[in-house]
């Protein structure tokens, strides 16, 4: 399993607000079954393959275009551990709690 962090930026709205092209985003992430995810304050993370987050991604970084937007920027963190093929984020979470007492 591989874990993900994604922000897509819809670039060249006229509002400044972008929670209507991440609430989109969040519909997509729930109408499929590919990865699970999390949205947070400053992105989604993703757990799943790296074959299916990456689809996925391609997937979600079009929606801005779809509605309208000119340009899209993505940032993605990928990260997958051969050594820990079924670590989670809420894993990875726990494994600084604990070192933190």
């Amino acid at each position: 399993m591989a874990t993900a962090d994604l922000t897509v930026l819809a670039l060249g709205r006229g509002d400044p607000s972008a929670s209507e092209y991440v609430a989109e985003i969040q519909r997509r992430l729930a109408a499929q079954d590919r990865v699970h995810y999390s949205m947070h304050g400053m992105g989604t993370s993703l757990e799943g393959t790296t074959e299916d987050i990456l689809a996925v991604v391609g997937e979600l970084h079009r929606v801005p275009f779809e509605m309208g937007i000119p340009r899209v920027y993505s940032v993605l963190k990928l990260d997958e551990r051969a050594d820990k093929p079924d670590q989670t984020n809420a894993d990875k979470v726990q494994s600084v709690a604990r070192r933190l007492g």
